[in-house]
């Protein structure tokens, strides 16, 4: 048997731990106290260590004072700091703390100075006689946050009023109700001309499949109503970043199809990275939540890619399905070209 095992401390700190590293370097410990204050009070974190028997701080860092305009808050006691219901909204969570025995982060909003200051504040039990917290206010990050908050609210009436406007315009013209571009059968026409046209005229054409990636998780909880924003900004996207000669349309539930009349593969692939880059900067708005826009597309090319047009077709979907599966969206992929012997 092997006694050394039998005689090991259980509570010893495990290897690799910073407890084990202290008890080793016992003489720094009081500096690694001192400097981890250093580090975090630039951070806006504010530490404080309170006696749970008389309820008074026995250490609190100095921008922590300062943000209750106290020289020192060394004595002093939540009640001589703050409003009654504020100190003891405090005081409960301090006991949640000492009943768990673990990390408790809570948050709080506190009266000071006339102005109302919101609180992160993180807990933990140092014995059954002192608490350690970390205070972090985040009054200007929440200000922040409400000033876009607003900002995407009223984008969004915006976009929904701009798109009410556009369907009235264009009701009855045969598009989409939401893209507001032409549909499949329109698409079937015009590529079938494209091909007829760039065959007796002896030059080359673009084919660019386009397709929505999955939302999000958080965005897919929404539902319909977001699939309807994308769909519309798609929309406008295409209607902007197209020429009077190409043709963009809808062909499916979130695919799209754009024909470049008169442009190579070199230059089809330039302008669609550029209007992926600049779908990904798009600001979508629903629900107040900023949707973003993420595509994958293939271009083929005529006759290069294929000259017929199912072949060109289903090479800019097999690209499509490439920049999703296998690139993980949000990609521009050439569709493969074939060298028959």
């Amino acid at each position: 048997m092997d006694i050394s095992a039998l005689s090991r401390d259980d509570t010893s700190p495990p290897p690799g731990s910073l407890q084990q590293w202290l008890g080793a370097h016992a003489e720094l410990a009081q500096g690694v106290a001192a400097a981890w204050v250093g580090l975090i009070e630039p951070l806006n974190n504010f530490a404080a260590v309170k006696s749970l028997v008389s309820g008074r701080y026995v250490f609190a860092s100095a921008g922590l004072a300062q943000l209750f305009a106290q020289a020192t808050l060394v004595g002093s006691n939540d009640s001589e700091l703050m409003r009654a219901e504020e100190a003891v909204s405090i005081r409960r969570v301090e006991q949640a703390v000492m009943a768990q025995q673990s990390v408790v982060v809570s948050e709080h909003r506190l009266e000071l100075g006339g102005r109302r200051r919101e609180f992160t504040v993180t807990r933990i039990a140092l014995n059954k006689d002192f608490l350690l917290a970390v205070w972090h206010e985040r009054t200007e990050e929440r200000h922040r946050e409400s000033h876009l908050q607003r900002a995407l609210l009223q984008i969004e009436q915006q976009q929904k009023s701009l798109e009410q406007v556009r369907r009235e315009l264009q009701q009855g013209s045969g598009r989409d109700d939401l893209s507001g571009l032409y549909l499949r059968a329109q698409f079937d026409d015009q590529l079938l001309r494209e091909i007829d046209l760039s065959t007796r005229e002896h030059r080359e054409f673009a084919l660019v499949i386009i397709a929505l990636d999955p939302l999000p998780a958080n965005v897919e909880q929404i539902g319909a109503e977001a699939n309807e924003r994308l769909l519309e900004g798609m929309g406008r996207m295409l209607r902007a970043n197209t020429r009077a000669m190409d043709a963009a349309c809808r062909i499916g539930e979130t695919h799209f199809a754009v024909l470049l009349s008169g442009v190579g593969l070199a230059t089809a692939h330039a302008r669609m990275e550029q209007l992926r880059r600049q779908c990904a900067t798009q600001i979508i708005v629903t629900n107040g939540l900023d949707m973003g826009l993420s595509l994958s597309m293939g271009v083929s090319s005529f006759p290069h890619t294929a000259s017929k047009k199912d072949e060109l077709q289903a090479a800019s979907e097999a690209a499509v399905a490439e920049a999703q599966q296998r690139r993980g969206g949000n990609q521009v992929v050439l569709a493969s070209i074939s060298f028959e012997a």
